[in-house]
């Protein structure tokens, strides 16, 4: 991937940040020229990471930093949202459509699957207490 321009955003884990985060990623796409549905699929994702480390990372504590790095290369978008939180010990149950660390019955356990609906590629990596989302949208 030859990156033609880059990004890095840090916000406080606040759920009042994801509506931003997923604004201002958007807002670097479209230099892509993507679809409509395009820019909305990768919102959709990145609202689904972001959210994940509130709650997941940070237990809702509303508190910790998160990281949102973009690069573009001239087809594609790769974004990078990393946490310092708690990590994921078993990453591969994590990203089983319905499993949830939630309290029963308040999240739906698909926020992966969801990401994996909407791009074109997800990976993640947890280690030493840290988890880093990477997806990838084509144009």
């Amino acid at each position: 991937m030859s990156i033609i321009n880059s990004m890095n955003l840090h916000i406080e884990a606040k759920s009042q940040n994801e509506s931003f985060a997923r604004s201002v990623v958007a807002s670097f796409f479209v230099q892509l020229n993507p679809t409509l549905e395009q820019i909305e699929d990768l919102k959709t994702a990145v609202s689904e990471a972001v959210t994940n480390c509130i709650v997941h990372a940070y237990d809702k504590a509303q508190q910790g930093e998160i990281v949102i790095a973009c690069n573009l290369s001239e087809k594609e978008i790769e974004v990078k949202i990393t946490d310092y939180g708690k990590g994921i010990s078993n990453i591969e149950k994590a990203m089983q459509p319905f499993y949830t660390t939630g309290e029963e019955g308040e999240r739906s356990g698909m926020g992966f699957t969801v990401m994996q609906a909407f791009c074109d590629d997800v990976s993640v990596v947890s280690e030493n207490g840290s988890t880093t989302v990477t997806l990838v949208k084509k144009v």
